[in-house]
């Protein structure tokens, strides 16, 4: 499990940009769906949802990914 390397405010960052990357990674699919924009789109779409949930992860557990590695990132 690995351990908290963020305060409150990175969980809250983290957890709003995660909601919205996951909304535009959703708002893709969606249109992808309904046959709006090209095939293609559909692997960006998933890329993005990925990221946002990875975003969510680290928000619930309070840990940043990048910091873990040891990117100087403000918390």
């Amino acid at each position: 499990m690995p351990t908290c390397n963020i305060d409150q405010q990175g969980k809250t960052i983290r957890f709003v940009l995660g909601a919205l990357v996951e909304a535009v990674g959703l708002l893709l699919g969606v249109l992808w769906f309904l046959d709006w924009v090209p095939s293609w789109v559909i692997w960006p779409a998933v890329g993005v949802w990925i990221v946002g949930i990875s975003l969510l992860v680290q928000a619930l557990l309070g840990w940043c990914a990048a910091r873990a590695i040891g990117i100087d990132t403000p918390r």
